[in-house]
């Protein structure tokens, strides 16, 4: 007897959302996007910050924002070409 294959739904992401989070959160609002993105940003951030007393922030926040909306672009464009399969 066959059994039937198991049926995974993914949610697609919403790339405004991403933006949202990680222009509210920075390296943290990443993690609804991506998590090794996150994590990365976070060290770097952390450490830039550090070294340039807080100004470092400023500028890392807009490579938060494009990585976090270019990852959940990517993570739709996977989640439907896993559902033309």
């Amino acid at each position: 007897m066959a059994h039937p294959r198991p049926v995974i739904v993914l949610q697609p992401k919403s790339v405004l959302l991403a933006l949202l989070l990680s222009f509210l959160f920075g390296p943290l609002g990443m993690l609804y996007s991506t998590v090794i993105g996150a994590l990365v940003m976070l060290v770097l951030t952390a450490v830039v910050s550090f070294l340039t007393l807080g100004i470092g922030y400023l500028l890392l926040l807009p490579v938060c924002m494009v990585w976090a909306a270019v990852a959940a672009a990517g993570s739709n464009t996977a989640v439907i070409r896993q559902a033309a399969r």
